[in-house]
């Protein structure tokens, strides 16, 4: 850790898309730490990927992080002490650092082709050697470098890996981890169109911005003994890594992926996921606080999270969980706070129907966009065949008479729960049997909210008209 004993860790997302629901755990381990330690939580952007750049991606990424109710202390839009914090703004300082390697011949120029580079890739897949560049051009002169530069050849500078070394690092969560440089590639530091590559800007934007912890994935594991050699040349303390797990599809085969759902943090908003609900879910996908303790407010996790408690073992994005979580933290939101959510996935509602179905649907309630299915009843007619209404056995005659008989009872809908009840048992009707033809008749479905509860926001006339259009059904 620096000098300063300041925590300060970093997320660092590329503009080449949305959000991934991953990275999203990966900040809010981030966060925590540096919350937890009264340190520093920086957001940077990696656009040096320009051929996958999405327009617009920066704006939708910094705006979800604080829809999450998460923010940073520094970054492109706040700015800060060791900005810009956006990588293709810092080129003259990938520059200047590049040339301290080249100076002490710790990185080369490299001017082969790609069609060379493929060629000699294919010739070591066939030989079963793992493919890695053949150092052609390390041992070309000054001179002839200067000349290719002169004729305008293009080229990349590559990191000079040293011969047979063993690079040791310590990963929070894993251990000891080892590689041996013969193991791997000369990679490229900078490229053809003078951009860095991931590799080495990271190095030095996490150096220069002092971050001290390092939360990513464990594909990144690979590429830490490199990234540890470019610390080494330049004389500079290795921050604490820490790679976590990767989330599992539900199956808890492979990868978390599109198959089984959104995998984007905007997506699950959109979906009705409330972003409490999702950051509680998010934290033990990791990590845990060695109880059996669940629900987690953003305070209490950054006070109990700790490194000693991160998982090794992949865990498994389990939709039921979070359906469950969901659920449970709209039942504890009180109907005012509820109010912007419902009217945001139901649109066409009123606030006055608003106000009626909240009480009635919230204790039942999974995920918000499962309410315009719920009461699609009230905005539109939905098509059903007689046969639905009759699906216990009832008859047309019967039907027609509990249908009726239940008009009579609509000039208001004070105590109508316990009238319709009443009204059961003086015809001697089977409660069942009349509620699904009830049923059928308003919403079109024999699964439904509950539906003499939600009967005011549809009103006296709506309730009346779908029971007659039931009626023309059973002549």
């Amino acid at each position: 850790m620096s000098d300063t004993n300041i925590v300060r860790t970093r997320m660092a997302p590329s503009p080449t898309g949305e959000l991934h629901i991953g990275g999203l755990r990966t900040l809010l381990y981030d966060y925590a730490l540096a919350r937890q330690n009264h340190g520093q939580f920086i957001l940077r952007l990696e656009d040096t990927d320009q051929k996958r750049h999405v327009e617009g991606a920066e704006s939708r990424i910094f705006q979800v992080i604080k829809d999450y109710g998460l923010s940073w202390d520094e970054g492109p839009d706040i700015g800060g002490p060791y900005g810009p914090y956006v990588q293709t703004k810092r080129l003259n300082i990938y520059q200047k650092y590049i040339k301290e390697l080249l100076d002490q011949d710790l990185a080369y120029y490299c001017f082969c082709s790609e069609q060379r580079l493929t060629e000699m890739r294919e010739v070591q897949k066939a030989a079963h050697k793992v493919p890695k560049y053949d150092r052609h051009c390390l041992k070309l002169s000054s001179k002839e470098i200067k000349q290719k530069i002169e004729n305008g050849e293009k080229y990349v500078i590559r990191l000079k890996m040293p011969d047979n070394e063993n690079i040791v690092f310590k990963d929070l969560i894993r251990g000891e981890i080892k590689f041996n440089t013969n193991e791997l590639d000369d990679q490229v530091l900078i490229k053809s169109d003078g951009i860095p590559t991931y590799h080495f800007a990271v190095v030095v934007d996490d150096h220069l911005m002092k971050i001290t912890h390092i939360f990513r994935g464990e594909e990144w594991i690979s590429s830490t003994p490199k990234q540890i050699l470019l610390y080494k040349y330049f004389k500079w303390e290795v921050p604490n890594f820490a790679h976590l797990t990767v989330l599992l599809d539900p199956s808890g085969h492979g990868k978390m992926s599109k198959r089984h759902g959104s995998t984007h943090a905007r997506a699950f908003l959109d979906d009705g996921y409330l972003p409490e609900a999702m950051l509680n879910f998010l934290m033990l996908l990791g990590w845990n606080p060695g109880t059996d303790k669940e629900l987690f407010t953003l305070d209490e996790f950054i006070k109990e999270f700790n490194l000693e408690h991160l998982h090794k073992k992949s865990p498994i994005f389990d939709r039921k969980k979070l359906d469950y979580f969901n659920g449970l933290y709209i039942r504890q939101k009180s109907d005012e706070e509820l109010f912007p959510y419902f009217k945001k996935f139901l649109p066409q509602a009123s606030d006055e129907q608003i106000k009626i179905l909240i009480p009635v649907l919230k204790e039942r309630l999974i995920k918000f966009s499962d309410l315009s299915e719920q009461v699609k009843f009230l905005f539109e007619d939905v098509d059903y065949d007689k046969d639905l209404l009759l699906k216990k056995g009832t008859s047309s005659e019967l039907a027609a008479e509990m249908l009726n008989k239940t008009k009579e009872l609509l000039s208001d809908f004070t105590n109508l729960s316990s009238r319709i009840l009443n009204l059961i048992s003086e015809n001697s009707w089977n409660t069942g049997e009349f509620f699904m033809v009830f049923r059928v008749a308003i919403c079109g479905s024999s699964f439904t909210p509950p539906l003499v509860e939600c009967l005011p926001a549809l009103g006296q006339e709506g309730t009346i008209r779908k029971l007659d259009l039931a009626l023309t059904k059973l002549k």
